[in-house]
């Protein structure tokens, strides 16, 4: 077997919605890409719509991280092909039962998309391997041309990071040729990141959005803008006093506001799947606030936690941020093994949150 390309992960996901059917539905994403494909998503649950509880599993927003997307499709058929069978699911000694199966497909909606980036797939793929961004075409002052955003500094979340964060405290571009990095013109300029918008938007019963990413080992969760207090909620994203002064570590003048449930919570949610993980073929992953890895502006994980606090009217997401396995494109017996590490993780996400009553 080898990685999947963009064209047979489209047509796994459009099998699936069609074998599957009493559990699952297609979702068609209301923009293509750049380069105009489609980007599709599927729900699964015995009872979909915009207002069930919702996990939203993302993956592929990184051309280069190859496993995510295998990952995902393949996660999404262990789940249907078990559920119609009435069976649970095992990967190394982490375990699923058919009950705690029954009980995540009775309970929650879970939305996968697989490849949020397919431009950025093809390209890493078939051209260069070490590609990270989408495809979009930036025109320089001078009339050359450069390819891509990076999807994962596009959200609006501290986007303008000259003006939000410290000089140079954060991993992040605005030179429409920086390779990896490269935030676009305005936030949530891309039809990628458009895509993820609307996911959150219109599947309001989200309570918890997992971006799977590639290559550390950690589970982090939010926040990514910097260190996190729980004593001062005046000192957040939001407020313009404090510009200029995110992104570095071990200093007292600015942290991240959470709220310390939220923070309880997220750990509490990473530290499981890191014990899951564990339980495939005993790998450490490290567990953390996505700041620990480095400052990070307009993420995705950022970005769906940070909804309810810049609009009350929308519901609180959790955010988190997988980083699997321990390299970007391994051999495909070791992508195997970690895929089987990510499914296990996220299967026992979903059976923790479907046990919580509805707040």
């Amino acid at each position: 077997m080898s990685y999947l390309s963009f064209e047979e992960i489209v047509t796994g996901v459009r099998n699936l919605a069609t074998e599957y059917g009493a559990f699952c539905d297609l979702v068609t994403l209301p923009n293509t890409s750049v380069e105009a494909r489609d980007v599709l998503a599927l729900a699964l649950g015995d009872t979909r719509g915009p207002e069930v509880r919702t996990v939203v599993y993302v993956g592929g927003v990184h051309a280069r991280e190859w496993i995510p997307p295998d990952a995902l499709l393949y996660f999404a058929a262990d789940l249907l092909e078990a559920r119609r069978a009435g069976t649970g699911l095992s990967w190394g000694d982490a375990r699923i039962s058919a009950e705690e199966l029954g009980r995540i497909f009775a309970t929650l909606q879970l939305v996968i998309l697989p490849c949020a980036n397919p431009d950025g797939r093809i390209y890493s793929q078939e051209v260069d391997p070490d590609w990270r961004k989408n495809r979009a075409r930036n025109v320089r002052p001078d009339g050359g041309l450069c390819h891509g955003v990076d999807i994962n500094r596009n959200f609006d979340v501290a986007w303008d990071f000259r003006r939000t964060f410290a000089p140079d405290a954060v991993s992040a571009s605005d030179d429409p040729c920086n390779k990896y990095l490269y935030v676009g013109p305005e936030a949530a300029s891309e039809p990628e990141t458009a895509n993820i918008v609307w996911l959150l938007d219109h599947f309001t019963g989200t309570g918890w959005y997992l971006d799977i990413h590639s290559a550390v080992p950690a589970i982090y969760h939010n926040w990514g803008l910097d260190e996190l207090q729980s004593d001062a909620p005046e000192m957040n994203f939001l407020n313009p006093a404090h510009d200029g002064q995110r992104g570095i570590a071990g200093d007292t003048l600015y942290r991240e506001f959470i709220e310390p449930a939220d923070a309880t919570e997220m750990a509490r949610l990473s530290r499981l799947m890191a014990e899951e993980i564990r339980k495939v073929r005993g790998d450490d992953y490290e567990v953390s606030a996505s700041f620990s890895l480095y400052a990070t502006s307009g993420a995705s994980d950022d970005y769906a936690y940070s909804r309810h606090r810049a609009d009350t009217g929308k519901p609180k997401v959790l955010g988190f941020t997988m980083e699997c396995g321990h390299a970007f494109q391994p051999e495909f017996a070791e992508a195997e093994d970690v895929m089987r590490e990510v499914s296990a993780a996220l299967a026992r996400f979903a059976a923790d949150v479907s046990s919580v009553a509805p707040a």
